[in-house]
């Protein structure tokens, strides 16, 4: 049975299983690059060094957006291009998305090059952590492109059918990351800037694997220099679906620099540093969700694109159980043994109890979360831009950040804690209430929001269906 064949025929709780395990591992091995940069200068280099991640996340995860912006968009487009048997124009958007990867990071570098200082003081940099911030985040803005492309372009791989290609890429770039970190850290002594040279190195090396799928005839979707040349009703239709994921991100970004700010405010330093750690154990733990999502993704935007809505709604009803039992799982794990993880990252005695105080507040809500998340990925996967833009920010932007600006002036630097729990049940209320109105139209609505006409020389902005 062929790729496209599967993704129309084949038994959906076996074909989500075979596209959500490769991305699972693949998700959970490349959460490595955060988590191992934390756990190496945590504790080869020290705590303000956490800090100094932490404060230079804000700037990765916008770097991350801007893949997404093009990488999410494009897979989407690519999957449901291929459901309609239209493998040209689904060609043709990955040649436009390809050159945004390269063309987008390079730019967003130039300007952050030209204004370190005071973007990373902004973003919650003290005197003392700002060295360290410098350091790590010069090397990481040189290698951006790199990055990029083997983020963004995996997901043409993931969505053309092929998930065990795009894990042995996330695989290959996180074990290569850790043993980098090791050497340069522990035995060349080059401190943070070893950490942030591990991760570019291996980034390139992701990047090239990536490009030396398309164009050594293994993929399904070729990258054709002709379609290379940006051509605007394409760029469109891929920012107007990953617009979503990017503004996400974004959000994610500002929610995290007012979260930096108020931390210096009511903790310091030491709670700088403890909500890097409550980061990199969130990166972890969500990422097997992640993983499920982003197997769902092609399987429901191809049969979207074929009309056949009853594998839509089992495939949702299958990824939402399934990434909800992994949430309750790794809420327990983080209930039942918190010290234990905390200390992987730092030996320091007020930094673990502080940060265990903060991870049974922060993470109390957690169990609810793949519902919200699955979700929230199906109308990015069905191009439905705007509900996947406010389930999507309903989080970071409408909950998150007004809370985080109210609730520590009455609770202290607990206020902070307490904003996630209260954000994410809110948020799962009004997932419910949009996803239960989709499905009711699901069975009666044909598929309009991404079946534009097209002919063989350019793609139409996409339209929208509320």
């Amino acid at each position: 049975m062929n790729r496209s064949d599967a993704m129309r025929d084949q038994k959906i709780g076996r074909l989500l299983f075979s596209f959500s395990l490769p991305a699972i591992v693949g998700m959970l091995v490349n959460s490595l690059y955060n988590i191992v940069d934390r756990i190496f200068v945590g504790r080869g280099v020290g705590s303000l060094a956490i800090a100094a991640t932490t404060v230079a996340f804000p700037i990765m995860i916008i770097l991350m957006a801007v893949s997404m912006l093009i990488g999410v968009g494009a897979t989407a487009l690519i999957s449901i291009r291929l459901g309609e048997q239209k493998k040209e124009e689904a060609e043709k958007v990955a040649g436009n998305a390809a050159a945004m990867l390269v063309l987008l990071p390079a730019l967003f570098a130039i300007i952050f090059l030209l204004f370190t200082e005071p973007i990373l003081v902004a973003f919650g940099a003290s005197e003392a952590v700002l060295p360290y911030a410098q350091d790590f985040v010069h090397i990481i803005m040189l290698g951006s492109v790199f990055g990029s492309i083997s983020i963004g372009m995996n997901n043409f791989i993931r969505a053309e059918g092929n998930p065990r290609m795009a894990m042995n890429t996330q695989i290959l770039g996180a074990v290569i990351n850790v043993v980098l970190n090791y050497i340069f850290i522990f035995k060349m002594g080059l401190g943070i800037k070893g950490s942030a040279l591990a991760t570019v190195i291996s980034q390139f090396i992701s990047a090239i694997w990536v490009l030396s799928y398309f164009f050594t005839g293994r993929s399904l979707v070729k990258i054709r220099l002709k379609y290379l040349k940006p051509q605007w009703p394409i760029l469109l239709s891929i920012m107007a679906i990953g617009f979503a994921p990017f503004a996400m991100q974004v959000a994610n970004s500002i929610q995290q620099l007012i979260l930096n700010k108020t931390l210096m405010t009511y903790g310091g330093d030491l709670a700088l540093s403890a909500v890097g750690i409550l980061m990199s154990v969130s990166t972890l733990l969500f990422m097997p969700i992640l993983g499920i999502s982003q197997g769902a993704q092609p399987i429901i935007g191809y049969n979207y694109g074929a009309r056949q809505y009853q594998r839509v709604k089992e495939t949702l009803k299958i990824a939402v159980i399934a990434s909800t039992a992994i949430a309750v799982t790794g809420f327990l794990v983080l209930m039942i043994w918190p010290q234990e993880i905390i200390g992987l990252f730092s030996k320091d005695k007020q930094l673990i109890a502080l940060t265990t105080h903060a991870m049974t507040i922060f993470f109390a809500l957690m169990p609810a979360l793949g519902f919200q998340i699955i979700c929230s990925t199906y109308f990015q996967a069905v191009g439905k831009a705007r509900e996947s833009a406010i389930l999507s920010l309903s989080r970071q932007v409408l909950l998150f950040i007004p809370l985080l600006l109210i609730l520590p002036h009455f609770w202290g630097i607990d206020g902070v804690w307490r904003t996630a729990p209260i954000a994410d049940l809110l948020a799962v209320v009004i997932t419910a209430i949009v996803i239960y109105r989709e499905l009711k139209k699901l069975a009666v609505e044909p598929a309009t929001s991404l079946n534009t006409n097209m002919n063989t020389n350019q793609l139409q902005p996409t339209g929208q269906r509320g």
